[in-house]
């Protein structure tokens, strides 16, 4: 639960009695090469907040946060955290959830991107859940004997030549700069839950 206090606000020559909410919130993310724990930790720098991987925090432990900052790699079409989604739906319901997706599709192909959170996200939280889309990073040299096996594999099965080609070629877009959005988002429903809606736009906005 969010731990509230007051304070009185003075402004023009005019008091006001403002209740300041904090709101408690963790990053938890799961990924498999790097990636997304390199963002995870850039998004925990910049927003003060505790990093973890979905394997460490589970059940009752979640029942201490406000909001949860979701982090995930994306694997054969599904986010790595869509176990994790589903034992724990009912300790994350009625949260406020974000989630950085990290993949290899371009940011820009929002549609490709939404079919990967509609094949892991389960539905009572799909509509509610605010996501961001991460570029993400594939070195051929750093794959497992498997990961390589089926990436030649999916490789071979395309008919498109340009995205056969594509998945078999290294790429790195992850860069701090691509953290710029997700902070500024949450930032700013923090600054809105600290005082209140109605409270925000009297007292904040010009």
């Amino acid at each position: 639960m969010p731990f509230v206090f007051f304070i009185w606000y003075q402004h023009q020559g005019q008091g006001k009695l403002i209740e300041i909410t904090c709101m408690k919130g963790i990053i938890i993310y799961s990924g498999k090469y790097g990636a997304t724990k390199q963002y995870a930790e850039w998004l925990g720098e910049e927003l003060a907040l505790p990093v973890t991987t979905s394997d460490s925090i589970n059940g009752n432990l979640l029942q201490e946060y406000d909001f949860l900052l979701l982090g995930s790699s994306v694997y054969i079409g599904k986010m790595k955290i869509k176990k994790w989604l589903k034992k724990n739906l009912s300790f994350i319901i009625g949260k406020k959830l974000f989630l950085f997706q990290v993949a290899g599709a371009p940011p820009e192909e929002k549609e490709k991107r939404e079919t990967y959170n509609r094949a892991s996200i389960p539905g009572e939280i799909l509509n509610s859940i605010e996501s961001f889309f991460l570029p993400g990073r594939m070195i051929m040299k750093n794959l497992s004997w498997g990961d390589r096996f089926l990436l030649k594999i999916g490789a071979r099965l395309s008919k498109d030549s340009k995205e056969k080609k594509s998945m078999l070629t290294d790429y790195d877009g992850v860069n701090k700069a691509s953290i710029a959005v997700i902070a500024a988002g949450i930032k700013s429903y923090l600054r809105r839950k600290t005082i209140g809606e109605s409270q925000y736009t009297e007292t904040v906005q010009p």
